[in-house]
This record gives C-alpha cells, sequence and structure tokens, in this order.
C-alpha cells in the first residue's frame, strides 16, 4: 500500500513538473555552451600556483553542471578560456584586541567563451568569507581553499549569466 501511494505521488509530481515547462538552468546552459567543451586557463605570474586550483573548479563545474564532457579544443562545440585576478583578502571582522578574526577573499575571473562564429567576454567576482586564529598569518591551506571556493562562486555566477542568455534565447 505504501509503495503504491508513493508511486502515485511520484508520478503525479512527474504531470506536475512535464505539464509547467519546468527545465533546468543547466539545459538552459547547454544550449549556449553545447556538449563539447574545452578549457584553458591563463597562468598568473604573480600567483601561478593558483591556476591550477582554477583548472580544477572549472572542469569540475563544467561536468558535474552542464552534464557536458571535456574535449580537445579543435572537437570542442566551446571553448572557455579564463584568467584570474591576484586575490584579495579584506578583513572582515575584529576581536576585543583588534585582531583579524575573519576574512574576505576576492577574486575577479574573466572568461572568454569561443564558438565557431562568435566570442564573448565574461568578468565574474567571486567571494568567499572566512575565519582565522587571531594574531595569525594566513597559511597556504587557508589561502588555497579561499581560492578554490571564491572561484567556484564565481564560475557559479558564470553558469547562472549563461544559463539566462539561454533561457532568453529559447524563449525567443
Amino acid at each position: 500500500m505504501y509503495f503504491v501511494l508513493r508511486l502515485s505521488l511520484g508520478v503525479i509530481l512527474l504531470l506536475q513538473l512535464s505539464s509547467c515547462g519546468y527545465k533546468p538552468s543547466a539545459k538552459y546552459a547547454r544550449e549556449i555552451i553545447g556538449t563539447k567543451i574545452s578549457t584553458s586557463v591563463v597562468i598568473s605570474s604573480q600567483d601561478p600556483e593558483n591556476t591550477v586550483l582554477i583548472k580544477d573548479a572549472v572542469d569540475s563545474a563544467i561536468i558535474g553542471i552542464f552534464h557536458a564532457s571535456l574535449s580537445s579544443r579543435d572537437r570542442s562545440d566551446t571553448h572557455l578560456n579564463f584568467s584570474i585576478s591576484k586575490p584579495t583578502y579584506t578583513p572582515l571582522q575584529y576581536n576585543d584586541n583588534g585582531f583579524v578574526i575573519s576574512y574576505r577573499a576576492t577574486i575577479m575571473l574573466k572568461i572568454q567563451r569561443q564558438t565557431k562564429d562568435m566570442i564573448k567576454n565574461y568578468s565574474e567576482l567571486g567571494t568567499y568569507d572566512f575565519a582565522v586564529v587571531p594574531n595569525a598569518v594566513l597559511t597556504d591551506q587557508e589561502r588555497f581553499d579561499a581560492i578554490r571556493y571564491s572561484a567556484t562562486k564565481a564560475i557559479s555566477a558564470f553558469i547562472a549569466r549563461v544559463s539566462a542568455e539561454g533561457s532568453q534565447q529559447i524563449g525567443r
């Protein structure tokens, strides 16, 4: 009885979602980006270690969110070229003794989307707030985590923008 009730509710929910025209945002983004994507990251001479973090975050987002495959540039529908600004760390909160206890890491990702027909540029800001031990120097691990998380937020903002472009094109 319980199984039949759950199955009936699942079918009703499925019919409701399919009848209202709901489509996940990744579907709209795939309309713009395609299913085969290549990526490259411009290596920053000031901060080359962060390039690897950005490349990993970009590739994970493409596979996880776009449900697309990474391919070579010559076989791709779209090529995404990323460059990162030097991260900045802004104090957010101080303790009673005047020591910083939390920071905000901020990065700017510049993204160039290339297809056979066009080139389009984007700039996305990513931030990440994190706590630190009072009167301590930022460790490499804290810095790398802050860059990775802020880059992931910037990539998510890019995906949202591309999804919005896709929904506008499909709606026309």
